[in-house]
């Protein structure tokens, strides 16, 4: 019987590393790849993004791939990573919400761009270095289950995957902690063994998010007001695209006590303040919705709703009051919902599903 080849995305950090070691160590035919997404020709810029954009870390892969003894190639997914990644994040912000550029890569690049590439060369697979697990339900679905380190699982940045894509995913790292994956990168003598993570937006290295998309629009980003709920002009903000919900400092308010973005309204250039309690809310609504363990949401299901990757998830009821719109109404008051953010709805360690959490109210 012939060997199942997978295609593993290798950033050239530890945990693809490791990743691509266990596979072929299971038994599978396996070809490291690692995807050219940035958008620069000259190699100084390319070099000095980190995270898994900068020559940097095709250097390790590479390197990791011949000490592994697998292929290895450079794939290039600029064109898709602009279209889906950057476009979109600047134009997120322009629209007032505050998006997560690493799930739409998941979605977009990761998976169904490299996915139909690998599938064109004959792979059976695609795997990566990700804190998470792929299962087969009883119902006969697929659907993501928390890895075996609360403190690194990534399941919520994968809650988009379709059922094709995760029939199609492999993510041998889930059964282990970070710190059992560093041992075994040294115990096999990778030189990534001890590679930090990367932190940042890789595409924005120096976190000024404001400036990228100053750079990177048509769009003149004009100063305006910032507002209390009831129309109260506070004072002058720099732009809607330096702000997000739930942000206190950088504000330049002295009002004589803390005070919070609480809403950023595009239509009328204004950035609404309060004051930390009016930052908690016990509802949000969200659209793009995308289901793993159930097909669909026909009944009130009571989950554990994650709405940010930080966020330790929180008991809530979930209704569905349109075709492609959630309610979703929390026990307790949660701070800082934020728009264009993800909602991952939870069951236990499974992931139920998610989707992206809207401004708009229902008609």
């Amino acid at each position: 019987m012939d060997k199942k080849k997978v295609v593993i995305g290798m950033s050239g950090g530890v945990d693809s590393s490791v990743a691509a070691y266990l596979l072929k160590k299971a038994g599978y035919d396996v070809v490291g790849v690692t995807m050219q997404i940035w958008q620069d020709e000259d190699s100084c810029t390319i070099e000095s993004n980190g995270g898994c954009c900068g020559l940097s870390a095709v250097d390790d892969a590479r390197r990791v791939a011949s000490d592994l003894e697998i292929p290895y190639y450079v794939m290039n997914f600029k064109n898709e990573f602009k279209d889906n990644v950057m476009d979109y994040f600047v134009q997120e912000y322009l629209a007032g919400r505050t998006p997560n550029p690493c799930i739409a890569c998941n979605r977009y690049v990761k998976w169904e761009s490299l996915l139909k590439r690998s599938l064109d060369i004959g792979a059976d697979y695609i795997a990566t270095g990700h804190y998470a697990r792929v299962v087969k339900l009883d119902n006969g679905r697929f659907t993501l289950m928390k890895s075996a380190t609360a403190a690194k699982d990534q399941t919520y940045a994968l809650y988009n995957l379709t059922q094709f894509q995760l029939e199609h995913t492999l993510m041998p790292v889930g059964e282990y902690t970070k710190d059992q994956i560093r041992k075994i990168a040294e115990e096999i003598n990778l030189k990534v063994a001890n590679k930090p993570d990367s932190q940042e937006i890789c595409f924005i290295p120096d976190n000024n998010y404001a400036r990228f998309i100053e750079e990177n629009t048509d769009s003149i980003i004009e100063e305006g007001n910032f507002v209390t709920s009831d129309g109260e002009i506070l004072g002058q903000h720099k732009g809607i695209t330096h702000y997000t919900v739930g942000q206190r400092k950088g504000l330049n308010l002295a009002l004589g006590y803390p005070v919070f973005v609480l809403e950023i309204r595009p239509e009328t250039n204004e950035v609404v303040i309060g004051d930390s309690n009016q930052v908690f809310n016990e509802k949000l609504y969200a659209d793009n919705l995308n289901f793993m363990s159930i097909p669909d949401l026909d009944d009130e299901m009571i989950v554990d709703a994650k709405i940010r990757y930080s966020h330790k998830g929180a008991k809530c009821t979930i209704r569905k009051i349109d075709k492609d719109l959630i309610e979703c109404i929390f026990e307790e008051p949660q701070r800082a919902i934020t728009p264009g953010q993800a909602v991952v709805f939870y069951d236990g360690d499974y992931v139920v599903g998610g989707g992206t959490i809207t401004n708009k109210s229902p008609k």
